[in-house]
C-alpha cells in the first residue's frame, strides 16, 4: 500500500515539477512518512521516477487498447479522429498523460536512453494496435489503394506526434487548429474517394 501511495504522490510531484524540481522530502511528507522510508521501497529518486513513468505508460497503453477495441466497428476516419480527440482530452485532465508525454519528449538527460527506448517500444505497440484497423479499412475499400497500411499507420503517428508537440509547447487552442489542419490533409491522402 505504501509503495502505491508513494508512486501516486510522486506522479503528482513529477508532473508539476519535473524530475529536477520534485524532491523526495516533499513526496515523503505528503505520503506521511519520513524521507528515508522511501528507500524501503525504491533505491532512490531514479528508480521511483522510472517506476512512475512506466506506470503512467501502462495506463496510457490501457487507454489505447480499450479505445481501439471499443471503436473498431466505426469507420476508420471516425475511429482515428476520435482517437486524436480522446488523447487531447486526456492531456487536459489526466496527470498520467501530461507526465508521460512530457517525459517521453523531454527526459532527464541521465535517464534519456532508457526512457527513449521505452517510448519507442510504446510507439511501436501503438502502431501495432492500429494496423488491424487500417487493414480492415483497406479490405473494405475505405483506404486509397496506393496507400499501404504501414505507411498510413506511420503517417498517423506523425499526426499524433504533431498534436502532442503542440499541446506541450502551445496551448489547446493552437493544438485544435493544428489538429484540424493536419487531420484534413492526412485523411484526404488516405481515404479512397
Amino acid at each position: 500500500m505504501t509503495a502505491e501511495k508513494i508512486r501516486e504522490v510522486a506522479l503528482s510531484h513529477f508532473t508539476r515539477n519535473g524530475y529536477e524540481g520534485a524532491s523526495l522530502a516533499d513526496i515523503s511528507a505528503e505520503v506521511g512518512i519520513k524521507k528515508q522510508s522511501i528507500y524501503n521501497y525504491f533505491k532512490g529518486k531514479d528508480e521511483l521516477f522510472l517506476a512512475v513513468f512506466k506506470d503512467a505508460a501502462a495506463r496510457e497503453m490501457q487507454f489505447i487498447e480499450q479505445y481501439v477495441k471499443s471503436s473498431s466497428a466505426l469507420p476508420l476516419d471516425k475511429t482515428l479522429f476520435g482517437f486524436l480527440n480522446e488523447y487531447r482530452k486526456r492531456y487536459e485532465r489526466e496527470d498520467d498523460t501530461r507526465f508521460f508525454l512530457r517525459i517521453a519528449f523531454f527526459p532527464p538527460a541521465h535517464l534519456e536512453k532508457e526512457i527513449v527506448d521505452f517510448s519507442n517500444a510504446y510507439i511501436d505497440r501503438t502502431e501495432f494496435l492500429l494496423v488491424p484497423l487500417f487493414e480492415a479499412a483497406k479490405n473494405n475499400g475505405q483506404m486509397h489503394p496506393d496507400v499501404s497500411t504501414q505507411r498510413a499507420s506511420a503517417a498517423f503517428s506523425a499526426v499524433l506526434d504533431g498534436m502532442f508537440v503542440e499541446m506541450l509547447y502551445g496551448n489547446m487552442e493552437r493544438s485544435l487548429k493544428r489538429l484540424d489542419a493536419s487531420w484534413h490533409i492526412y485523411w484526404r491522402g488516405v481515404q479512397n474517394s
